[in-house]
């Protein structure tokens, strides 16, 4: 993985992303099932000018979904939890 966009998807913003964003400085994106914490890290230091301390990651399993007699099954997915340096934050985040 080379560049930031390729990694990065989307970030995730729910009420428990923002919760953890308040209290310790946690930043939750949804990233490529095939980038590494290390990739991941480089990407959100470029793209926001930020200092990554630890990234967690969580493999999502796509939910099974019914139509009639049709079963299908939603795509999975990875997730990424960024936690930065104390004093460091996203404008993204914040609506700027």
């Amino acid at each position: 993985m080379k560049y930031a966009h390729e990694v990065l998807i989307r970030p995730i913003v729910t009420e428990k992303s923002m919760i953890a964003r308040e209290t310790h400085n946690q930043f939750f994106f949804r990233v490529n099932p095939d980038a590494t914490k290390l990739d991941i890290a480089n990407a959100v230091e470029k793209a926001f000018s930020v200092k990554v301390v630890d990234v967690q990651t969580v493999n999502v399993m796509g939910k099974k979904k019914r139509r009639g007699r049709i079963v299908g099954k939603k795509a999975d997915w990875k997730k990424a939890i960024v936690r930065l340096a104390a004093g460091d934050s996203i404008k993204y985040f914040e609506g700027a």
